[in-house]
């Protein structure tokens, strides 16, 4: 850390000397509530402009993508399943030979398409579908027009935003290679927050940003020894290893979410490119202003509040520490499916002492300990929110935490209001 920054009147001191750093967690095996990686596409196919998934899957795989972006009959998205039908089941026909098929007709009638993902299921995965095979043998066809690669979204042993992790590891090997200093920001941000923070970190003198996913697919950032990455969401360790073993280094920082996460996670940024603390303090004044602002007006809604986290997204901790920290949240439990403690350490060491962890999930001890506990607001996923309501709980879906832009100074008030409308919702309807 350099001695300008030491000073940097923006960093922001742990209220909880404790924190949860050291913390136990109850760790949970049972049954599960949770969409598949799947879903991960229906961010990311419009993240990445002229990208296109192709699902190789059953027709519920189908259903289940159609129904989560909500398509109209008439819209041709960037996403489409090849269903494993009872004749590839029963070996009438070569499962390879027709996916070939599917492919060419694909490309044939979206030439726009530059890089295409197979992505596997449940299905494919269950008849031992080598679609890692089957990507290099169609990159092999339709090379160098269209790259072609693959992961998996299978729900099996994942949960939903793994989908995400899954697809940008997929894209690391392709990465270009570079010795110059840059800094990769990782993690599917709306362009709308990637505009932002790009004008922010131009603001405080740094300009070579990269973003992992790109908006397209020629624009894929460059990697090696001299590039330091910013997680912008915690779901992707699988990405960071395979970045870290092509040689860029992680920048430790809070994620950001709020005023005090942005705060933190631009002034990491700044320590590593030495920027004076009053040029970084006059880069982010004015938004950060604006959100302190902004907030306070919804503070008293949710002040003194009390609130549960079911495990689903793995944002559950950044969110947890957002709402304590910035809007007086008490916390009952947080629940996450899974707790990278090394990329959550500060975030960790920011949540009050005391506070209740838990990875993985069984539903029924949680849906236990979250009737005893009488929360104010249960964050939770659709499969138990409904349930929930109807025994007079107020909820907020889970996955509207991972589709809405919510990062970012601008964004803090919008994710604040996210939690603020359920309660008011409930308090109309008990008028």
């Amino acid at each position: 850390m350099s001695s300008a920054l030491a000073a940097v009147p923006v960093v922001i001191k742990p209220k909880n000397a404790g924190g949860c750093t050291d913390a136990p967690v109850l760790r949970e095996r049972g049954q599960r509530e949770v969409f598949c990686g799947l879903t991960g596409i229906i961010w990311l196919h419009r993240k990445i402009q002229d990208a296109f998934f192709l699902v190789v899957g059953s027709r519920t795989c189908a259903h289940l993508i159609q129904s989560a972006a909500g398509v109209m009959i008439f819209a041709e998205p960037r996403f489409g399943t090849a269903i494993i039908d009872e004749r590839d089941l029963a070996g009438m026909s070569d499962a390879n030979d027709e996916l070939d098929r599917v492919v060419a007709q694909l490309l044939a009638r979206r030439p726009d398409i530059k890089l295409l993902f197979l992505v596997g299921s449940c299905p494919s995965e269950v008849i031992k579908l080598d679609l890692s095979r089957a990507a290099q043998r169609l990159a092999g066809v339709h090379a160098p027009k269209v790259r072609v690669l693959n992961y998996s979204g299978s729900g099996i042993e994942t949960t939903f935003t793994q989908g995400e992790d899954a697809c940008l590891a997929s894209l690391v090997p392709t990465l270009p290679a570079t010795a110059e200093k840059s800094l990769m920001v990782v993690g599917s941000l709306a362009d709308v927050v990637e505009d932002q923070f790009r004008r922010l970190f131009t603001a405080i003198g740094i300009d070579d940003v990269q973003f992992l996913p790109p908006r397209r697919a020629h624009l894929l950032p460059k990697v090696g020894p001299n590039t330091q990455y910013l997680l912008a969401q915690p779901f992707i360790a699988d990405t960071a290893r395979a970045l870290e073993a092509r040689g860029a280094t992680r920048l430790e920082a809070p994620f950001p979410l709020g005023v005090e996460g942005t705060t933190a996670w631009l002034a990491a940024a700044a320590r590593e490119w030495n920027v004076p603390a009053d040029k970084l303090e006059t880069a982010i004044s004015p938004a950060r202003t604006r959100a302190t602002q902004a907030l306070a007006r919804i503070k008293p809604q949710l002040d003194g509040k009390r609130i549960f986290f079911f495990p689903d997204s793995q944002l559950e901790i950044p969110l947890a520490r957002f709402l304590h920290r910035e809007l007086g949240m008490e916390l009952l439990e947080v629940g996450t499916p899974f707790l990278h403690r090394q990329h959550l350490a500060s975030e960790l060491a920011w949540l009050p002492e005391g506070t209740q962890l838990s990875e993985g999930q069984h539903v029924e001890n949680q849906l236990d300990r979250c009737r005893a506990a009488v929360p104010d607001l249960v964050v939770c996923g659709l499969g138990l929110a409904n349930p929930l309501e109807a025994e007079g709980m107020t909820t907020k879906w889970a996955i509207e935490l991972v589709f809405t832009p919510i990062q970012g100074f601008d964004q803090a008030a919008d994710l604040a209001g996210l939690f603020a409308r359920p309660l008011h919702r409930r308090s109309l309807l008990a008028a």
